[in-house]
């Protein structure tokens, strides 16, 4: 039997998986409804389905998982009951947070609260030691002191710990002390170390992102031990299980159940690596991913074929300093709500009526309109074509209930009302895409909108002509281009050790020491996880400033050792960079070292996607039909052509109003633009000419 890779990408609404056959190279998908209290259960419903299809589990030999288990015990402030360790006389730090409010709205907010402490008060405590700037102990650990906090933690029913001692990213013996005081009095308990989460300069965020990873770690372990089980119960063997992280490659799930803070940006991760290998096969460098789903709406964009990293994000105004592809998140799906606000105006969003009860047409007992239940009552959606028929709507009850609450009250008519709530949520989603192009500088004409999720097709024609983007490409199998994604990843894993001196007084015996220790390290923990030196790839890098400012930049760094005439270089490739990002450079001004960093590849064979094979079959043997669809006040009703994507092939041309039906998504053409179908089978939409 072939082997066979399976991914799925855990949503708010549906789990997407993928599944490849390694021999044939051909891809099947499915769809199956997400289960928010159990979580893995999808997932195994999945696995299953695969299974049922003639697939032995032994002959899976590859599992990955984009899943929002910690993102929701996050944000839903469900995780471990948290305590944390800090210097005696900084327990103040983590209360006291950022001191500012943030920017945009909350700047006006006369109500604005900061996010409630993972890690309160009464789990707190300091310990008597201390550590100074140079990495030198002027106070040593006091191991009584520590013992007995260690016993008041375990008394308070803690069941994770985060420590944070100031400057251990310098010298970590006070920390590994307390490694080995909870080995012995608290062993059942998590334990995250700041040395080992983020051994990094800035004392708030290195503290943030220890007790988030001490929060969400004894839920993702949970997790991931669980779905492990019950996948060996099931028969599969592959010691190949990986979770996509939020840098843009997967770890196994060993390493996530000990650092799941660095899954916090999972599933959306695995869209922005898909839409980078499927534009790369095309020749498209300058993208922006628009991922619609059924809770939200992620995008993110790539310049010149790279995407923007950030080592500084933020979930629920909690900050996390781990690197991360730069996604901007808004609460816009197909679940999203739609109501009139407390003055009679027509608000969408941002709660979701997410799976359960999901939308009105679900027939769930949903009783909230919903943006999928709009485009239920425009004709973009078939209700009894929803996920190739598998599942069947009520259009009768959306209708019923958008004249009631909507209709109504605001005197319009029924498809004038459904096409206010799809105007209302493609605004907030070209608020997001304005927010990662042009509010940064990038000419939007410049780039190709990449549509995928399970709405991103039915809203991004409209979208694209309101923002003037010139195309859109919509992937294959839009509705699981996360999980596919999962088949494009590499393991990578990120280290960082901060040193903060003057790049002209570095000491370069120094630096190539500490380099190698990072060196080495990696290198063991990808050995540990399977792979061969030759599987191996190493990138360094160097975050570097201008002297005296409060922020850096991370710039590509020459392989170590490091020689006098690197340096020299590196001074050039910062200046470049800074130029680039702010638009001067000052190349008199003495340039800082911050902090090294590492991160290291263990090089998956990637799934290799093949060009669309051309049967010579005409572009009206894939015509299913027509209906009427509302196209908004500027057309009106129009006869639409119904096409099945499965019957598209390379070559064939549309011509707008038309829709492309399939299992995970509806594609909508408008009637200002044409499609043609690429040679990997993409759609790609532009306006006519």
């Amino acid at each position: 039997m072939a082997k066979h890779r399976v991914t799925v990408d855990t949503g708010g609404t549906f789990s997407d998986f993928v599944f490849f056959n390694e021999e044939t190279g051909e891809i099947a998908i499915t769809k199956v409804p997400s289960i928010p209290k159990e979580p893995f259960q999808a997932v195994m419903n999945g696995v299953k389905e695969l299974i049922d299809r003639g697939v032995a589990a032994k002959d899976i030999s590859f599992f990955s998982h984009g899943t929002t288990v910690g993102t929701n015990a996050l944000l839903e402030e469900k995780g471990a009951r948290t305590g944390l360790l800090v210097t005696q006389g900084f327990r103040g730090i983590y209360e006291v947070m950022e001191q500012t409010r943030g920017y945009g709205p909350a700047t006006y907010d006369l109500f604005f609260e900061k996010p409630r402490l993972l890690a309160p008060p009464y789990y707190t405590e300091e310990i008597p030691e201390r550590v100074d700037f140079r990495g030198n102990a002027l106070k040593p650990i006091d191991v009584e002191a520590a013992r007995e906090a260690i016993k008041r933690l375990k008394k308070k029913g803690v069941e994770s710990v985060a420590v944070c001692f100031l400057f251990s990213f310098l010298n970590p013996d006070h920390e590994l002390k307390i490694k080995e005081l909870f080995a012995h009095e608290f062993p059942e308990a998590r334990l995250s170390l700041s040395y080992e989460v983020l051994p990094q300069i800035r004392e708030f965020y290195r503290l943030s992102t220890t007790v988030i990873n001490a929060y969400i770690q004894p839920v993702m372990a949970s997790y991931l031990s669980r779905l492990e089980s019950r996948m060996r119960e099931l028969g599969v063997t592959t010691p190949k299980l990986y979770i996509m992280q939020s840098n843009g490659g997967v770890s196994t799930f060993k390493g996530s159940a000990e650092k799941p803070v660095a899954t916090v940006l999972s599933g959306p991760a695995g869209g922005v690596i898909a839409s980078m290998g499927t534009c790369e096969r095309v020749g498209i460098n300058n993208i922006i991913t628009f991922d619609m789903g059924g809770t939200s709406c992620d995008v993110a964009l790539i310049h010149q074929g790279n995407p923007v990293i950030t080592t500084q994000g933020k979930i629920n105004l909690r900050p996390i300093s781990l690197p991360m592809l730069d996604i901007h998140t808004v609460s816009a799906g197909g679940g999203t709500i739609a109501r009139l606000d407390a003055v009679g105006g027509l608000q969408v969003g941002p709660d979701s009526a997410g799976a359960d009860p999901g939308p009105v047409s679900y027939d769930r007992g949903g009783q909230e309109i919903t943006v999928t239940d709009a485009n239920i009552v425009t004709g973009v959606l078939d209700p009894d074509q929803f996920l190739g028929g598998r599942m069947k709507l009520n259009k009768a009850k959306a209708e019923r209930l958008l004249e009631e609450k909507i209709a109504k009250p605001l005197k319009l008519n029924l498809l004038e009302a459904a096409d206010g709530v799809i105007k209302i949520i493609n605004v907030k989603m070209e608020e997001a895409i304005k927010a990662v192009s042009s509010a940064r500088g990038y000419d939007i004409r410049d780039f190709t909108l990449v549509a995928f999720g399970g709405g991103g097709p039915m809203h991004a024609g409209r979208m694209a002509l309101d923002l003037g983007i010139p195309s859109v490409l919509v992937p294959l199998t839009p509705g699981v281009h996360s999980a596919l994604g999962l088949l494009m990843s590499d393991v990578k894993h990120d280290y960082v050790r901060s040193k903060l001196v003057g790049l002209e007084d570095l000491d370069l015996a120094e630096i190539n020491q500490l380099y190698g220790q990072l060196i080495d390290r990696a290198k063991a923990d990808l050995r540990s996880e399977g792979f061969s030196d030759e599987e191996i790839k190493i990138d360094p890098y160097l975050d570097l400033r201008y002297a005296g400012q409060g922020y850096e930049l991370t710039v590509p760094c020459i392989m170590p050792p490091l020689k006098p005439e690197d340096l020299k270089v590196m001074r050039q490739r910062f200046d470049t960079m800074h130029e680039q990002n702010s638009g001067h450079k000052a190349e008199t001004e003495p340039v800082e070292l911050v902090s090294l960093r590492l991160i290291s590849l263990g090089l998956v064979p990637q799934a290799k996607l093949s060009p669309g094979k051309v049967t010579g079959r005409t572009v009206e043997e894939a015509k299913t039909g027509e209906r009427k669809v509302f196209f908004g006040k500027e057309h009106g009703t129009l006869n639409t052509q119904i096409y099945t994507r499965d019957l598209l092939e390379p070559g064939h041309k549309l011509s707008g109003p038309a829709i492309v039906e399939q299992l995970d998504t509806t594609t909508v053409i408008q009637p200002e633009q044409e499609a043609a179908v690429d040679e990997y089978r993409n759609i790609i939409i532009r306006e006519k000419k």
